[in-house]
């Protein structure tokens, strides 16, 4: 169960991974947002409510790379643990609803 549940988490992030990489396409890879406006380096995009500008600009590409990275640290400490542990399964968690979500998980 371990190892599929290690093999599910290493798809989601190297799906994660690709996305924030295409999505960082001028190699900038930090976003800000300013009132109402998120600054994606090349181009400002306006009309967003400033909270949801914040939340966006939280998820730049540079910053979800270095989740990524943390997350397959934390994979890489418990991959051979005999039985998912608590860690696995909290990184699984937010993947619930994805169709190849392990069902024993």
């Amino acid at each position: 169960m371990t190892e599929e549940l290690v093999r599910f988490l290493k798809a989601r992030l190297d799906e994660e991974a690709d996305l924030a990489r295409r999505c960082d396409g001028d190699g900038c890879g930090e976003w800000s947002a300013h009132g109402h406006t998120v600054d994606f380096c090349q181009v400002d995009l306006s009309g967003f409510h400033p909270t949801i500008a914040q939340h966006v600009a939280l998820h730049d590409p540079a910053r979800v790379l270095r989740e990524i990275e943390a997350k397959r640290r934390i994979l890489a400490r418990h991959a051979r643990d005999p039985w998912p542990c608590h860690d696995l399964r909290d990184l699984a968690s937010p993947y619930a609803d994805h169709p190849d979500f392990p069902a024993r998980a």
